[in-house]
């Protein structure tokens, strides 16, 4: 039923995609949220990434938070769901793509070794969420907000 109109889109429009992702805002025991500057753009963001294959979208904010901090971290809770073309859609060189992000707040279950760094972390810090840095890769603008909201509200954005 679907097979006919998806293969349409794709042929019509192969350079646009629509990809799950997660986040993650951590905080640490002052309030202060955990940022990586990633190597990539050579910008300050929160914990993101894309989900693999055969994995759900829990197990995908773990592993991405292991791979990008070389730390275990446990999920505290489901912040909200973010789907808004506008804040979602991103333009690289070659596509376009519209993240699918589900969004978590998640505790480390160690320290991070001082100094720590990899292929795709440049650097990682706490920040007051009153001090953010100025030079922040493109994120949702809700995301800082909805996470300091500790109602049990779910945000869908």
């Amino acid at each position: 039923m679907f097979a006919e109109p998806i293969t349409a889109f794709l042929y019509m429009n192969p350079t646009k995609q629509i990809l799950p992702a997660v986040a993650a805002a951590i905080f640490n025991e002052k309030g202060e949220i955990l940022l990586q500057k990633r190597r990539d753009v050579n910008k300050w963001c929160i914990i993101s990434g894309h989900v693999e294959f055969g994995e759900t979208v829990e197990a995908a904010v773990l592993r991405e938070i292991e791979e990008e901090t070389n730390t275990k971290a446990v999920i505290k809770r489901f912040i909200g769901l973010y789907s808004s073309p506008v804040s979602q859609t991103y333009s690289y060189p070659d596509r376009m793509v519209q993240y699918i992000t589900s969004y978590f707040e998640a505790m480390l279950s160690e320290n991070i070794a001082a100094g720590f760094s990899n292929n795709e972390t440049q650097e990682l810090r706490f920040f007051p969420v009153e001090n953010i840095p100025q030079d922040l890769a493109l994120i949702n603008d809700h995301w800082l907000n909805d996470a300091l909201n500790k109602t049990s509200t779910v945000f869908i954005r």
